[in-house]
């Protein structure tokens, strides 16, 4: 028992970046099924890391009518820390690479569900070699390489590196890539609700906003300013995948937002934009927010600044109770976004 073992180890080791040509049909229609097409001698490794089960009916399809993402495509091992092992750590270690690169690493079934759902481009799939494999990650393994991403299997120990976790490899990561920066992106619908971060310093904060406005009807989220990175890893765990799907731009500065606001009114939406501040003489529930707005948070800690202010229709503020001053950043915009949602429900 014990020579099998090492006998499986050392292959596994010798194979750092096999290259392994697969039919797509095989992939999608069980990401087991890669298998099949491994009977060159020595991959006998490769194969049991992929097989599970044998599919008992695999559909032929017309070859004339496989479109380029529909051709063979082709499954890389990963099992040392190469240069595209690296290359992933970087995208969630390095905000300018991952900047540069254009791309972010989305984690976790729900997130990894939702991204491919989305109009994302996914450019890469990251299977662990185990199994079994769920039927989730079977499911969405196949979803992925439908969608035209390099599939790549990559060891468990590799795998628990890049998903963050303590103690145990996500079954499934991808690589996706980041939306422009576009302030177009944004409709401007007549019931409009956005939120602006100013400087946000927390990639937490941002994240946990971004899930506030997607459950709380918001149409999505402008981070300005020198701020944290909203496709940071952290900021995406704390949307738990709500980055996906609520549109987030980010602007250098308020020049560019307050030049989107005039459009948008000149447009025929006239929409308002309301600041927070503790300082503010308007309680939340005394502003009409059933108008078309963008609400406005602060820095964590020193709130809006100048620009941001003088931009302002409204200052408003959440009235406190007991001791406390203040609410941080993030439970803040979730109380006023559910007074708009309150408003607006009659």
């Amino acid at each position: 028992m014990g020579d099998g073992r090492t006998a499986r180890h050392g292959q596994r080791a010798a194979f750092t970046e096999v290259v392994l040509h697969i039919h797509h049909d095989q992939c999608a229609s069980h990401a087991s099924s890669v298998g099949r097409g491994l009977n060159e001698p020595g991959h006998d490794t490769i194969r049991r890391a992929l097989a599970t089960h044998e599919p008992q009916q695999t559909r032929k399809r017309d070859p004339e009518q496989m479109s380029s993402q529909h051709r063979p495509r082709r499954v890389q091992a990963v099992t040392t820390r190469n240069a595209t092992f690296q290359r992933w750590q970087t995208l969630l270690s390095n905000r300018t690479k991952r900047n540069r690169a254009g791309e972010m690493v989305v984690q976790g079934v729900r997130a990894i569900t939702l991204a491919l759902d989305s109009d994302l481009e996914v450019r890469a799939v990251l299977a662990t070699r185990s199994e079994p494999r769920s039927r989730w990650a079977d499911e969405a393994l196949a979803s992925a390489e439908q969608a035209g991403a390099e599939c790549y299997l990559v060891s468990a120990e590799l795998m628990q590196e890049l998903g963050e976790k303590e103690h145990d490899a996500p079954e499934l990561l991808l690589v996706v890539a980041i939306p422009p920066d576009d302030l177009s992106r944004l409709v401007t619908p007549r019931d409009a609700l956005y939120v602006a971060l100013d400087r946000p310093s927390s990639p937490g904060n941002i994240g946990s906003i971004v899930r506030s406005v997607d459950a709380l009807g918001g149409n999505g989220v402008i981070v300005t300013g020198h701020a944290a990175d909203p496709y940071d890893p952290k900021a995406l765990r704390a949307s738990t995948g709500s980055t996906i799907m609520t549109p987030t731009v980010r602007a250098p500065s308020v020049p560019p937002v307050l030049d989107w606001v005039a459009r948008t009114r000149a447009a025929g939406v006239d929409i308002q934009v309301v600041g927070t501040d503790e300082g503010a003489s308007r309680d939340v529930w005394d502003v009409d927010l059933t108008r078309p707005t963008l609400i406005v948070t602060g820095n964590e800690h020193s709130g809006m600044s100048a620009a941001w202010r003088e931009a302002c229709d409204v200052l408003t503020r959440i009235p406190m109770g007991g001791h406390a001053s203040s609410l941080n950043a993030a439970n803040a915009t979730a109380v006023i976004l559910y007074e708009a949602a309150r408003q607006r429900r009659g």
